[in-house]
């Protein structure tokens, strides 16, 4: 038994000296690009990230936002696999320590031939102690924290995409609700010239054609009210559904605001890419996923050595037999074992290349959500940029267009423009007001999608209260 200590002992020291961690991911620093090659936000004011939806004009963004995420399923299986993980964590380091039962016997019968019948009465503890020589529980313990902490992470990336999931879905009824008023305009201004044309043609002063051509356009705006009207019916269920509030009610406070976009702070972007993707929850995950894998590699050629046990007991022992009875106390110490892999058929082995495999990937999954995480902050600057440049130039198309549906009418109702040149003009009017409010909905959305890109406020200190936070929502 010395001999095979000192052998145990040995091999330890040769393995820690010989062991090497696996390298790390490259540092943030020098995975992202030295600077944004977007143009940067630049005008407004600045916004607090963590209470950014607090910052609309609009204070029904916020309240959907909160009622959304007291009801995502997504939010909720995320608080979950953060319990299960704060679970696991809390078993992997006790694992560390020594585990203490207590036990109780009574027996009756005779230990020996000739021996008279007795009863025997054993009450104790028995202590053992897996000693983590070569560190595969303390390998453990760290792939259960950075699980943990991937976790936390992976909680508030889950709260981040659901409130922007459901600023996106009210944005997009409130849009549809802007759509739907000027289609409603456009049915009216169509069902007018299409009565006044009527009356023409029976009074002789247009020809049939025009009468049916007016009536024709009348019909298709009513057609595409009654569609617009649909599709702002689906958009409030999806918001319904998002929020899990009651539908009439949700109308009734939907009211107010009919047709409005709101509009959001403006957003201040760091110069320093690596600054803002270290906001970025999801990254965070990753990173964290390359920390557990690492340890469950260190974990596995661990287990491909010795393992090292104690035991111990302490009893008190009461003898009742014919003659009297005796009692006293017991008490071991041992044994103390040791267990030396010799064959597996390979089980040990492939664990390991296994462990390294995930390793592998997990690295992998790490860099392309960096190269994600710069692409979707990137386009979402293309986006804010783009809107903005437009923005002006569609507002002067609009004013234009209608100026010139206002002097075709003045000419159709004087006799001196066709009912095509004021179809034709109707058009185009239409046309330009539906691409600024779609426009308009751009901005708002492109504003939405960089608070999602830049980690919605999240930092990386805040994993810390993340598990007091989600056992506060369930």
């Amino acid at each position: 038994m010395k001999w095979i200590a000192v052998t145990a002992a040995s091999q330890a020291a040769l393995l820690a000296g010989c062991a090497s961690t696996l390298p790390a991911p490259e540092p943030l620093t020098s995975a992202a690009p030295a600077q944004w090659h977007a143009p940067l936000p630049h005008q407004g004011q600045s916004a607090d990230l963590t209470r950014w939806w607090q910052q609309f004009d609009d204070p029904l963004v916020a309240e959907v936002v909160t009622a959304a995420e007291a009801a995502s399923p997504t939010l909720a299986a995320a608080q979950s696999r953060l319990a299960a993980a704060r679970a696991a964590r809390t078993a992997a380091g006790a694992a560390l320590a020594p585990t203490l039962d207590a036990s109780a016997s009574l027996t009756r019968g005779r230990t020996e031939i000739g021996a008279p019948l007795a009863n025997t009465a054993l009450v104790g503890a028995q202590a053992a102690w897996e000693i983590d020589l070569f560190g595969a529980g303390r390998a453990g313990r760290s792939a259960a924290t950075a699980r943990l902490a991937e976790a936390e992470a992976d909680w508030h990336d889950a709260r981040v995409l659901v409130a922007a999931e459901a600023a996106l879905s009210y944005v997009s009824l409130r849009a549809c609700e802007a759509q739907w008023v000027q289609t409603q305009t456009d049915a009216a201004s169509r069902i007018e010239t299409a009565r006044l044309t009527s009356l023409s043609a029976k009074a002789g002063f247009q020809p049939p054609a025009n009468e049916a051509l007016a009536q024709a356009s009348a019909a298709q705006a009513r057609s595409q009210l009654a569609a617009q009207a649909a599709q702002c019916d689906l958009e409030l269920k999806t918001l319904v559904a998002l929020t899990a509030q009651d539908e009439t009610k949700l109308r009734g406070r939907l009211e107010a605001a009919k047709a409005r976009l709101p509009q959001p702070s403006q957003i201040s972007v760091g110069a320093v890419p690596a600054e803002s993707l270290a906001q970025r929850p999801d990254v965070a995950v990753a990173a964290h996923a390359v920390e557990a894998a690492s340890a469950d590699v260190d974990q596995a050629q661990a287990q491909r050595l010795p393992r090292v046990s104690l035991a111990g007991s302490v009893n008190r022992a009461r003898i009742d037999f014919a003659g009297g009875s005796t009692e006293g106390n017991l008490w071991s110490l041992g044994p103390l074992s040791v267990s030396l892999p010799i064959f597996d058929a390979g089980v040990r082995a492939a664990n390991v290349d296994a462990a390294r495999a995930r390793y592998d990937e997990a690295v992998a999954n790490y860099r392309g959500k960096l190269r994600t995480a710069v692409r979707e902050v990137e386009s979402a600057l293309v986006q804010l940029d783009s809107s903005a440049a437009r923005s002006e130039d569609a507002r002067v198309a609009v004013d234009g267009y209608e100026a010139s549906f206002r002097a075709a009418e003045a000419r159709y109702r004087g006799g001196l423009a066709s009912l095509f040149e004021l179809e034709d003009a109707r058009r185009s009017a239409s046309l330009a007001r539906s691409q600024l409010i779609d426009l308009q909905r751009e901005r708002v959305t492109a504003w939405i999608t960089l608070y999602r890109a830049l980690g919605g406020g999240w930092k990386p200190t805040d994993t810390s209260t993340a598990t007091t936070a989600a056992v506060a929502t369930r």
